[in-house]
């Protein structure tokens, strides 16, 4: 008699055998999901690999590099092609984003934020003379950057300090926005803030606002654990004057615009780590089948396969969760939880999946020598930005609850 116990171990045997032998589980994908998939992740070990290393020392991405991410075309994805984009839909930014950060985090995350906050953006609330301006830059030369976070509102988003006074046909901004994600590399941004501070949340305002303009500077650049060649930098207003033609959506409406962009952009970040994760896998699986111990392949002590299984488990179970929420946006149905859960368990699954990964290498894994250690780094940011984990329990607390 076969008891629970054995059969669980005799399925994870099952599963590390299948990964070994280079048959790893898929989520189908259509045809043209697929070869899109496909495409990115060959430019991603083309051209991305040779510089993952170099960018992540010197914390910066070459320019030619976001220039050929633009000719790629994956900068614009769901923008219209009459605007200059690729017209296709946020499964397929998904798609790119996991394939870019399988090879690097940093430039997953420089496409996930034009895709999945600015652009998603501007398309849903943009008056027409703003996407015809904006869009179509933004499909072929321009980063784009999202500024809400503040020293003294980050998980609390909307206790921000930053102002903006209307005087005549221009609002005056002042303030300060921390951990910009493109800070460096963009020149249009899309900043909150409040233009009537005893309305509370009812007075936050989205704007545009262009690198160059009077009293707007980037200024300090963060030094980071990991998704090093990601710019994250402070963004300073000091009476910059933008045109009242540059609100995003209505006056008052922007924390609407914030709540409802951010859901899309979590599940962006779960994309992300679902590339780290699968690499970290990936780069296990080769390892443990080339090292020796004992006088055999480390592959073929049980132990070891019971961890490889675990870690394919937890990577297949936040694919999962990633591609249904990404699905239900597309097909305009609720996803609200399904951000939050999918946001939440990639990232703790990235964490865990990279960790054992560094855990197999031994003291190899430990070395910027191998790929192992710069991955785990990578992961940490998951449980943090775009939503703490806190932040995503709640979420799916609330709606469970009511």
């Amino acid at each position: 008699m076969i008891d629970d116990s054995t059969t669980s171990n005799l399925k994870e045997m099952t599963v590390a055998e299948e990964l070994m032998d280079g048959v790893a589980p898929l989520t189908r994908l259509t045809e043209d999901e697929a070869i899109f998939r496909d495409s990115v992740q060959q430019f991603a070990e083309g051209r991305v690999k040779p510089l993952v290393r170099d960018m992540d020392e010197h914390a910066k991405i070459p320019r030619s590099l976001i220039d050929a991410l633009f000719a790629l075309g994956v900068m614009g994805i769901e923008t219209p092609e009459a605007f200059g984009g690729s017209g296709g839909r946020f499964f397929h930014s998904v798609l790119a984003v996991e394939a870019l950060s399988r090879v690097d985090a940093s430039i997953g995350v420089l496409v996930d934020v034009q895709n999945t906050l600015v652009n998603n953006a501007l398309l849903r609330w943009a008056s027409d003379d703003l996407k015809s301006r904006c869009l179509p830059r933004l499909a072929t030369d321009t980063v784009g950057a999202y500024a809400l976070s503040e020293a003294g509102s980050g998980s609390d988003a909307f206790a921000m300090a930053s102002r903006a006074v209307e005087s005549g046909g221009e609002f005056i901004l002042t303030g300060r926005k921390m951990w910009i994600t493109n800070g460096n590399e963009a020149n249009l941004f899309i900043v909150f803030a409040n233009v009537n501070p005893e309305a509370g949340y009812r007075g936050i305002t989205a704007f545009i606002v262009e690198r160059g303009l009077a009293g707007f500077t980037v200024g300090k650049k963060e030094d980071k654990l990991g998704i090093r060649a990601s710019s994250t930098c402070e963004l300073i207003l000091e009476d910059c004057r933008v045109p009242r033609a540059n609100v995003l959506g209505e006056v008052g409406k922007g924390y609407k615009v914030a709540i409802e962009t951010l859901n899309e952009g979590r599940i962006g970040i779960g994309a992300q780590m679902l590339g780290v994760s699968q690499a970290a896998l990936d780069h296990a699986v080769a390892y443990i089948k080339e090292r020796k111990q004992f006088g055999r392949r480390i592959a073929d002590f049980q132990a070891v396969q019971f961890q490889i299984a675990r870690m394919a488990m937890e990577l297949e179970a936040a694919r999962l969760l990633v591609y249904n929420a990404a699905r239900l946006r597309d097909a305009g149905r609720p996803f609200l939880t399904e951000a939050a859960m999918c946001k939440l368990f990639s990232s703790e699954a990235a964490e865990h999946v990279t960790s054992m990964a560094v855990q197999l290498f031994g003291g190899y894994g430990y070395t910027k020598d191998y790929p192992v250690e710069k991955l785990y780094r990578d992961a940490k940011i998951g449980q943090i930005y775009e939503g703490t984990s806190n932040m995503q329990l709640q979420t799916i607390a609330k709606q469970i609850i009511g």
